[in-house]
């Protein structure tokens, strides 16, 4: 195994000291390290490498992040396809920018508090033990919410992105080959992450939705790329236009279902104030229907005005009793007679005696 010492750095350097220049003076210079499949495995003193600013140590085999406390000015840090479970010891770097971290063993985002300048991360492709997912510390999301404009985290088991919501400036997000199922869910935060222009979910069981692309172009106004194809003017507006006349009809739909109800409504308090009654009479060829007013229910239980006199009462109801029947009485038979309580009227029973006689 090999470790990283200043050293090893100077040795592989192409920078040549100059007549009477240190060590710590050649080694100051020097603004990016490449040790990437070297056999590494752990991390010396760097802190004479003060103006380090890109290293690249992927593709080693570095378990724990230590010794760059001092490396205050690095801005790129490239540590993937290594043996790290941790992210640690990266507090002290608040000029990092990127922080490339995938194909480790992290199962959590955490420590990145403080890291205020950080705007890239990637953590794509962590070999985490079957059935467990990429998690993400509040603390660290809070932390990177102001900074972060772009993030990998793709093919990490992950089935639920809301906590995301909350990185306010994020623009990219890589998320292929996740397990996120819901449109719903991806619509709320598209809601929420208001400058996001580029979006990748290639391979997850959310693309296979039906009308996926469409409600994600319909929700955000700030997508441009999604699943590595162009958003186009053309195809935002004709969903648009599409959305629009849908919800006309909708609205159009209500109004109707409303006015029907009302419709509705209005027929049946009819047809409980008045008692109707369907009376047929065969020879005339069509069912007539007598509307017996509220006079009769009134008088029935008790309610009609003071004012009226009984006689009164006597005479409206005897009115309403024979209204409809005068036209066709004479042409009645017992046969006809499809309401027993008609059998009741007198001149009826008259007309059904002549013709039985």
């Amino acid at each position: 195994m090999v470790r990283l010492t200043v050293d090893l750095i100077a040795k592989n350097s192409n920078l040549k000291p100059r007549k009477e220049e240190t060590l710590a003076q050649c080694l100051k210079k020097i603004t990016h390290i490449n040790f990437s499949d070297r056999n590494i495995d752990s991390i010396d003193d760097l802190s004479l490498c003060r103006n380090l600013s890109v290293l690249y140590l992927y593709d080693n085999r570095i378990s724990q992040v230590t010794n760059l406390n001092y490396t205050t000015n690095l801005t790129h840090l490239y540590l993937q396809n290594n043996c790290i479970s941790c992210i640690e010891n990266l507090s002290s770097l608040k000029k990092l920018e990127k922080l490339y971290l995938g194909g480790n063993y992290i199962a959590v985002i955490e420590g990145l508090e403080g890291l205020e300048e950080l705007r890239e991360l990637h953590v794509e492709s962590q070999r985490l033990p079957l059935g467990e997912k990429l998690l993400f510390d509040p603390r660290t999301l809070h932390s990177l919410a102001k900074s972060l404009s772009t993030l990998n985290i793709s093919n990490n088991n992950i089935d639920d992105i809301k906590d995301l919501e909350i990185l306010e400036n994020l623009n990219h997000l890589i998320a292929v080959d996740n397990q996120l199922m819901h449109v719903k869910d991806l619509e709320l935060l598209l809601k929420k992450l208001m400058k996001l222009w580029k979006m990748d979910l290639n391979g997850n069981p959310v693309c296979l939705k039906p009308k996926y692309r469409d409600k994600l172009i319909l929700t955000s106004k700030s997508l441009e790329f999604l699943d590595g194809k162009e958003i186009k003017d053309m195809e935002r507006q004709f969903l648009m236009n599409w959305k629009a006349s849908k919800d006309a009809k909708k609205i159009s739909k209500k109004r109707r279902s409303r006015s029907e109800d009302a419709s509705n409504s209005y027929i049946s308090n009819f047809e409980t104030v008045h008692h109707i009654v369907p009376v047929y009479y065969p020879q005339v060829g069509k069912p007539k229907v007598i509307f017996f007013s509220d006079v009769q229910r009134y008088l029935v239980h008790g309610n009609a005005s003071s004012k009226c006199s009984q006689e009164d009462k006597t005479t409206i109801t005897e009115d309403i009793r024979n209204l409809s029947l005068k036209e066709s009485e004479s042409s009645l038979t017992k046969n006809d007679i499809h309401e027993p309580h008609l059998l009741q009227n007198p001149k009826v029973k008259e007309n059904l005696s002549e013709k039985k006689e």
